[in-house]
């Protein structure tokens, strides 16, 4: 596929960014800006930004999380003890464009600023503030750490053995979805901004952000009861297989979901008797018989290596690929080449680490840059964007729109979890979002059953999870297929702002919908493909769900134990990952857009987006060859992992993050030895009686309650949460004290409730416009009153069964059309 001749400059390099406070999310929402061109400053105190105490370490004892969140960024250090502080940090604010506030996550002794009354002054300010949870509700004021606030928001309950505690990933994963979304907020307010000069003011809840991968599975629940349970590594309800196996050389993951995908991949290796029994058609069926299945499959794989069931894969279009290690990373060419594996200079050490995963190509991201010491200002030559800093709106000047993307228009051609997502993250921040789909072949979200009972009941239209993924989205039905459904969607692209699709690479180029043919249709569009694997790879055409994208990315390689297989940490992680990294492209070129009057191609390859979660260990591996696993436990943390509480799989996720804890955690427990022994303070002594400690923590928190436990721990400002399954969010007290879920009508499913978004701009969350649409719900109002068609023309579309509000049974399909299936879901 042709791409613009010569890359244009930095799309966001007239930006200046400030960041205060010491924060995960922050301080990625604030790289991602940086990676694009943006002058961003970091505020540190003398004692350097906490973060930089992060393990894991270089061998020269550099915190290699804090290198992956700070490069391209220079610091600023201020002394609180310094008369001057607060001037000198107010004059900052003022000259910035963006204010990035992690104080309430970790103030790291920043002076004490009135950010109102700045906001005042320079109302062109736009102003983003981070914290665990959040103003307001029962856990506002509770400590907490990456693996606490997973362990609250559903994501550990459902994962690792049967028996004993769930099996979580290591921290940096709230810091990564957070910060993603920090900035898809700020960047909308940005475009809001092009058209009005008054700036806008967000809060992000870390919590209510890492909801968007247990929204999923919560829904599901709701819809056909509580039937998830923890089932063993690499099993997740409703598919299997779909987990991670070992070979005769390498690991392999496997995801099976359509009756066809199991059929091929029993013939690949020779089980007809797995292949035709009907008890078995279905992934929630095989589920029943998982021990059968695995005493056939197992011993298959091991007679070939993961590259060629991999390379068998591929012919018969099954959703397998190899797991990586660490290492496979670091040699892959491809992934280098795209920018995906960058190089990073740490004072004197010289590393590699993972890209921007926002892959534009006509205003590419940096690859790789310098991870500033301490106080360190970095020189970079920007622009101005002429925003109004330093500036006041003048009162009944321009008007603040209600919501930041109003008058975007978007062209929805996505399926499944990941394209949905980032078209309802445009809609739900006010864009206009129009969704493609087809009598034909209509979202597979809605159902691919083509049995009579299924179609003529209706019975598509009454998924939870398409609901939740497609509110806010107007809906119409085109036959791509034909000239005349190509003809209207042509016409709907010239009036749109964005295109997204997340097919496989040569869907819309062989229906005649190239980048090179839209681009001529709107100079000004930004076109975003969001395949598996990127446009250009060699394993372009490999189909992947979201297990798949978390199987290719080396994450499994990090979690678990050192002698125990790769650990998966979701049933889809890579979905609802793509769908945020796709929005936060497609921002950062309707930026670019709006300001130049240049579209772009955007080829976003959904496995790369994974690879940030990984980034700490890429770092250290590229430096000594070695990358640790910790199991439950945590490299500076101690203690720190689940504890049973009283009753059937209770648990509770306690995290102790410095001396003052330990010591309150040991007189709470009962060890006022522990804590009046001063040795203890040390992490490292405590790591020498790691195992005594815990059993100690368990013998205490087996005589409680799951919540009476968090409420006791809490009280002595000890990190700790229950952990929950996704279902419980749905009772969680403080979700419901802060509104979470919204009640929304929708014909023929009624009342139902839906998940708010979480970024706020006021007390309350971003009101839910509309509901989800039924099939073809807007055929009429988008073709009459958008593009001007008169109703004999509307009625011989309908006639010619171009458009159309009924999904197609197996019968009707079998006339003639061709099926367009979505690489990624």
């Amino acid at each position: 596929m042709a791409r613009e001749a010569q890359p244009s400059s930095e799309a966001l390099s007239q930006l200046r960014v400030l960041e205060i406070g010491s924060s995960a999310a922050t301080s990625y929402c604030a790289r991602l800006f940086a990676d694009f061109g943006a002058d961003v400053s970091k505020v540190e105190p003398p004692a350097a930004d906490p973060l930089r105490s992060s393990a894991p370490f270089t061998p020269s004892g550099q915190s290699a999380w804090f290198a992956f969140l700070n490069f391209n960024k220079s610091s600023i250090t201020i002394d609180p003890a310094d008369p001057e502080a607060i001037k000198q940090l107010t004059r900052l604010v003022e000259d910035c464009d963006i204010l990035v506030d992690g104080r309430d996550i970790d103030c790291a002794e920043c002076p004490s600023i009135d950010v109102a009354a700045i906001r005042q002054r320079h109302s062109g300010l736009i102003y983003l503030e981070a914290s665990w949870f959040s103003r307001g509700g029962p856990y506002c004021e509770f400590v907490a750490s990456d693996s606490v606030v997973r362990a609250l928001a559903g994501l550990i309950k459902l994962v690792g053995p049967i028996e004993g505690p769930p099996l979580h990933a290591p921290d940096f994963q709230t810091g990564i979805l957070a910060g993603l979304w920090g900035f898809i907020a700020v960047a909308s307010s940005l475009i809001a901004q092009l058209g009005s000069r008054a700036g806008r003011s967000h809060s992000l809840s870390i919590y209510e952000a890492c909801i968007s991968l247990s929204e999923y599975q919560l829904f599901e629940a709701i819809e056909r009861g509580e039937v998830m349970h923890r089932m063993g590594v690499n099993r997740f309800w409703p598919n299997f297989p779909a987990g991670i196996y070992e070979t005769k050389k390498g690991w392999l993951g496997v995801t099976t979901i359509t009756p066809k995908q199991w059929r091929a991949f029993c013939e690949m290796l020779d089980l007809p008797q797995l292949r035709d029994d009907p008890a078995l058609v279905l992934g929630v069926d095989r589920l029943k018989h998982i021990e059968q299945i695995e005493r056939l499959i197992v011993p298959k794989l091991k007679t070939r290596t993961a590259r060629q069931w991999f390379a068998r894969a591929l012919e018969r279009k099954i959703p397998i690929v190899p797991v990586p290690e660490i290492s496979d990373l670091l040699e892959d060419q491809e992934k280098i080449e795209r920018g995906a594996i960058v190089p990073l200079l740490m004072g004197e050490e010289r590393a590699l680490t993972a890209g921007s995963m926002q892959r534009l190509t006509l205003t590419p991201p940096r690859r790789g840059g310098k991870v500033p010491a301490a106080g360190e200002r970095q020189a970079f030559t920007n622009g101005r964007m002429g925003s109004a800093r330093g500036t006041s709106v003048p009162s009944g000047g321009a008007r603040l729109a209600e919501q930041p993307l109003e008058g975007v228009r978007a062209i929805d051609f996505s399926m499944g979890w990941a394209g949905p997502f980032c078209t309802r993250t445009l809609a739900d921040l006010g864009a206009d979002v129009i969704k493609i789909e087809a009598i034909q072949y209509p979202d597979w979200w809605r159902g691919v059953d083509r049995r009579p009972n299924y179609v003529h009941g209706q019975r598509y239209e009454k998924t939870l999870r398409f609901c939740i993924m497609n509110r806010n989205k107007r809906g119409i039905t085109l036959d791509l297929t034909r000239p005349e459904g190509l003809s209207v969607a042509k016409r709907l692209i010239a009036r749109a702002d964005i295109v997204v699709d997340n097919y496989s690479v040569d869907v819309l180029p062989k229906l005649g919908l190239s980048y090179e043919v839209l681009r001529t249709l709107n100079p000004r569009l930004v076109v975003m493909s969001m395949s598996a694997f990127g446009t250009n790879s060699v394993h372009r055409v490999c189909r992947a769900y979201g297990s798949t994208l978390e199987q290719g990315s080396a994450l499994p390689s990090v979690v678990g134990t050192s002698n125990g297989p790769p650990v998966m940490s979701h049933v889809a992680f890579g979905d609802a990952v793509g769908g945020l990294n796709g929005c936060a492209a497609v921002l950062v070129a309707l930026i670019h857009a709006r300001q130049t009057g240049q579209g772009q191609f955007i080829d976003l390859a959904q496995v790369e987006c994974m690879m940030p979660f990984t980034a700490p260990w890429i770092i250290v591996h590229s430096l000594s060859g070695v990358s640790e696993r910790y199991g439950n436990r945590h490299p500076q943390f101690v203690p720190h992992g689940c504890f049973r509480c009283a009753g059937e799989d209770n648990w509770i996720m306690l995290a102790v993050t410095d001396a003052s804890m330990w010591q309150r955690l040991a007189a709470l427990i009962g060890r006022a030895e522990w804590a009046a022994d001063p040795s203890l303070k040390s992490e490292r002594r405590r790591r020498l009686i790691e195992d005594t400690i815990e059993n100690e923590i368990e013998s205490w928190t087996r005589r409680r309650d799951a919540d009476e436990a968090m409420a006791q721990l809490q009280g002595a400002r000890v990190a700790a949460g229950v952990v929950r399954a996704p279902v419980d969010l749905l009772q969680d007290p403080h979700l419901r004290s802060r509104a979470f879920f919204q009640e929304v009508e929708r014909a023929f499913i009624g009342p139902h409730l839906q998940p708010s978004i979480p970024i706020r701009e006021g007390a309350g969350p971003s009101p839910i416009r509309r509901a989800a649409p039924t099939l073809g719900e807007h055929n009429s109002e988008i073709l009459a009153d958008l593009l001007g068609l008169e109703e004999v023309e509307i009625t011989d579309l309908v006639s010619k069964g171009i458009i159309g509000s009924k999904m197609l049974s197996e019968v009707e399909l079998r006339k003639g059309w061709r099926s367009q299936e979505p690489s990624t879901c």
